[in-house]
């Protein structure tokens, strides 16, 4: 069990570690606020992790290869993240104090948990994830196992909020705001060509899945 709970706490570091929408809105609200806003966006994206980490090792991740209910989730997500893009950009312009005004702490705590729930992808990776089990040995996986499993990565997303906001508290400790606005305007970018992505693999996805269930494919096999 040992063994298992530090397999998953590692791969949960892996998966933390990787940087994507909702790293770059820690950045984003760290780069104005500071280590508690940067921390309360982390806190939040744990309440996707949770609902994605328990369903992906209940095998629910098979639904969303549905498009009824992958499409939605997606969509919504490319919406926040636009929109997030927007107001990135927009702050960027605007004339403000670092370490001055700043958006409420539950705001932050908000964007991350939509950052997280809306993002589908983590569900099929938390899937992956719980198939490495047979390569530490446990090849029929109990109830207890997926326990365990469950507990190390969310030990691992949990201590990640702390590190993760500490070195972005950190690296815009002494920031000027001519910094923090470059660094919004890189965040707008992030967020944008984020947004580009998925609704690339939504429509890429969307096709290969009416070319697989059409007439004419399923006659040449």
């Amino acid at each position: 069990m040992v063994t298992l709970f530090i397999a998953a706490f590692v791969l949960g570091l892996v998966f933390n570690a990787a940087p994507g929408a909702v790293f770059a809105e820690t950045v984003r609200q760290g780069a104005r606020g500071g280590y508690k806003p940067a921390l309360a966006v982390q806190f939040g994206s744990l309440i996707g992790d949770t609902t994605w980490a328990l369903l992906g090792l209940a095998g629910i991740g098979l639904l969303l290869q549905l498009d009824a209910l992958r499409i939605p989730v997606g969509i919504a997500g490319v919406v926040y993240l636009i929109y997030l893009a927007w107001d990135s950009w927009k702050t960027a312009k605007q004339e403000f104090t670092v370490g001055g005004a700043v958006a409420p702490q539950k705001d932050a705590f908000r964007s991350g948990a939509l950052l997280s729930l809306t993002n589908p992808q983590n569900i099929a990776y938390v899937a992956a994830l719980s198939t490495s089990m047979g390569t530490i040995g446990v090849r029929n996986p109990t109830p207890e196992d997926y326990a365990v499993f469950f507990a190390g990565l969310m030990t691992a997303s949990f201590i990640w909020c702390f590190i993760c906001a500490g070195i972005v508290a950190r690296v815009f400790k002494n920031a000027n705001s001519a910094w923090t606005k470059v660094t919004y305007q890189l965040c707008a970018i992030a967020f944008f060509l984020l947004a580009a992505t998925s609704l690339r693999e939504l429509l890429t996805h969307s096709v290969v899945g009416s070319s697989e269930s059409s007439p004419a494919t399923v006659k040449a096999r």
